[in-house]
């Protein structure tokens, strides 16, 4: 069973490509931060990012995630976000990269847990701040500069899922995957 990762800039349309591809039979994870981020707000934390935390509490829930059963018979697994993606939000907060991140990057990237080949969304052209998602399309544009710095310098090969209907991107990713299969 292989894994493959959906990166891109916020509010470039993963979740909605990740909601797709799960209804065409694709086990999915969903991205650990935004869920990290959520639980912090309910408990009152009105800016979780400050915490010292919390890089590793978003890791600590990838590692979660990662090490859940994936369906038999599945062929392929596709995630929301990676560590890399941890990494590139901690540089991005200015945040030292942590231990427990460290070693989570060491892994996926030494044992081949995830396809060396990302899929990186593109923007569409807007970015909806929500509760969680508190960032300007401009800032949005440069977070994704800081993503593809740090796929590109760990060795993974980014394939451009250009800007589209969410229909025709699933599609793509799709066929890559079966392709690659």
């Amino acid at each position: 069973m292989r894994r493959f990762i959906l990166t891109g800039a916020p509010g470039s349309g993963k979740t909605s490509i990740l909601r797709a591809l799960a209804d065409m039979g694709y086990p999915v994870v969903e991205e650990a931060a935004t869920d990290a981020n959520t639980a912090a707000l309910g408990r009152g934390d009105a800016e979780p990012w400050t915490d010292p935390l919390f890089i590793d509490r978003i890791v600590r829930l990838q590692q979660h995630r990662r090490a859940e059963p994936v369906p038999a018979g599945a062929a392929a697994q596709v995630h929301d976000r990676s560590a890399v993606c941890t990494l590139a939000l901690a540089r991005w907060l200015g945040r030292p990269v942590t231990a427990v991140l460290r070693g989570e990057i060491a892994e996926i990237t030494g044992d081949g847990t995830f396809d060396r080949r990302v899929f990186f969304v593109r923007p569409i052209g807007f970015c909806q701040p929500t509760t969680v998602r508190r960032i300007s399309y401009e800032d949005s544009l440069r977070f994704e500069r800081v993503h593809e710095s740090a796929y590109l310098r760990l060795g993974f090969e980014l394939v451009d899922v250009p800007a589209g209907a969410v229909g025709e991107r699933a599609a793509m990713i799709e066929a890559c995957i079966r392709s690659w299969a």
